[in-house]
């Protein structure tokens, strides 16, 4: 497992997107995560499988990501999002923000090979790190309005720093 936690991807010629997570799904992942989700959607891409299998943790801010990524693909009416091969800590963590219903229970699609197989690179941008951060949590609450006290000081902290962030 690596010293920073990083997201490998394979994606081939079909719909298909598959995420393989080693080591924590984290706020230091998750904008990254985010803008690959969203450019891979743009292209077509509307079956996204993340394997958790190396991943033993996750914070809110990556199961917040997971969650906008779930909403974006069922807006579109024709993606689906699995996530694979959790642990009882991240299956317990998921339950317990109320994301779990967000992914898809439908057979799991065959892997298929032949794509190219790669390392999503981390961003260094502190203004996209909290967007992603804010809007994460935001679909926390949007999926589950228990998570409102939950994450409250977060949301409230992201805006106060966003907005000393954009004063001259």
């Amino acid at each position: 497992m690596s010293v920073h936690p990083t997201i490998f991807t394979e994606t081939g010629s079909g719909e298909q997107v598959w995420l393989r997570v080693e080591g924590k799904g984290s706020f230091q992942n998750s904008p990254a995560l985010k803008e690959f989700a969203a450019k891979m959607q743009a292209g077509g891409k509307r079956q996204f499988v993340v394997d958790l299998k190396n991943c033993p943790s996750m914070d809110s801010t990556f199961m917040g990501t997971l969650a906008c990524i779930a909403i974006r693909l069922r807006d579109a009416a024709t993606g689906e999002l699995w996530v694979i091969n959790r642990n009882e800590r991240n299956a317990e963590l998921l339950g317990g923000l109320g994301l779990d219903g967000l992914f898809s229970d439908k057979p799991v699609p065959d892997q298929q090979s032949g794509g190219s197989v790669e390392a999503i690179q981390l961003s260094a941008d502190k203004g996209a790190a909290r967007e992603a951060m804010h809007e994460a949590h935001a679909a926390c609450v949007a999926v589950d309005p228990r998570n409102e006290e939950k994450f409250k000081d977060v949301i409230e902290h992201l805006k106060a720093s966003a907005a000393k962030a954009t004063r001259p």
